[in-house]
């Protein structure tokens, strides 16, 4: 079993600055798993506990010289904390910076190895950074979980291929940081938050307690999957008794997720995604947010990058 790669600039920008960060949030413990194609930073997914989020990269967006093998067709996962492996990149950053011109390509190296740390009888796996500066070379080794056995692998990439089932409808949410805003404000009203969203482009997020039902809309979203037109006659009517009814005829659905969880997912904006999708699975499983990632100077989507969320559900809510 062997991993070998050398940490591009982009790669190093993405994850220091943008990846790292947002998936700290998650949670402090992630499975990397790396196939010879693509690495991904999964959470939760085999179990179903907390959000699920799944971050994937072509290998070219992160790495040069790229080299794996292993007898489990190349693919490689363990557990590995999240807050560890973000400081040793940026110390790593920080080492690059100080002895060259900035933290250029081929200078730092990543790859697995067996150690033996002090007062140990038995060596431990470790993902280790290698910085060579102009005179010197430094060594960070973050400790990861024993490699995955043939079947963990199995159940992992299993349990990767149900998180990529997508829903029915996803609509587009432009600007997070107005839902933000709105979750942040909701945050001390109650736990529960009521989801609904519609084929018309209609999103509805609203807080009930016994005393107040606070809400707010979002009207005329961007609609991916299946859609319709909004009947006319449900125009004046207020957005409560509008998704009501858009549930009876099977154009909506609606959920009942954490407060907590909603919010969490949000932090994803660190990401520095252009825009997300919000859908609700079919039978009500789960809510999912598909962030949207550009390539720069474009509107064209950035193939090479993904980022997913899918909140587990309180309530099986209406479909």
């Amino acid at each position: 079993m062997k991993f070998k790669a050398f940490l591009t600039e982009n790669g190093v920008n993405l994850l220091e600055k943008r990846f790292l960060p947002a998936l700290d949030k998650m949670g402090k413990i992630c499975h990397l798993y790396l196939t010879r194609d693509h690495t991904m930073f999964l959470h939760n997914l085999l179990n179903g506990d907390g959000i699920q989020s799944v971050a994937q990269f072509r290998k070219e967006a992160l790495f040069d010289d790229y080299r794996i093998s292993s007898q489990n067709e190349d693919r490689i996962a363990f557990a590995i904390d999240i807050s560890l492996l973000q400081r040793a990149v940026r110390s790593s950053v920080s080492i690059c910076t100080e002895f060259g011109s900035g933290p250029t390509q081929n200078r730092l190296q990543i790859k697995l190895v067996k150690k033996l740390p002090p007062n140990c009888t038995q060596p431990m796996p470790f993902l280790t950074f290698e910085t060579k500066g102009y005179k010197s070379a430094v060594i960070q080794d973050v400790p990861i979980s024993k490699p995955f056995s043939r079947a963990q692998v199995i159940e992992l990439q299993t349990a990767l291929d149900m998180a990529q089932d997508l829903p029915q409808t996803l609509v587009q949410v432009p600007d997070l940081n107005q839902l933000q805003n709105f979750v942040d404000r909701l945050k001390h009203v109650g736990d529960l938050l009521n989801v609904s969203i519609s084929k018309y482009g209609d999103l509805l997020v609203q807080i009930s307690t016994t005393l107040i039902t606070v809400g707010a809309e979002f009207q005329k979203l961007l609609v991916i999957g299946e859609q319709a037109d909004a009947p006319a006659e449900d125009r004046n009517l207020s957005a409560q008794t509008r998704s009501a009814r858009a549930i009876l005829r099977g154009d909506a659905q609606s959920v009942q997720v954490s407060v907590k969880h909603f919010a969490k997912s949000l932090q994803c904006h660190l990401a520095k995604p252009d825009c997300a999708f919000y859908g609700i699975a079919p039978q009500g499983a789960c809510l999912t947010v598909i962030f949207q990632f550009f390539i720069p100077g474009s509107r064209q989507t950035d193939k090479s990058i993904s980022l997913h969320c899918r909140l587990p559900v309180l309530d099986p809510g209406s479909s």
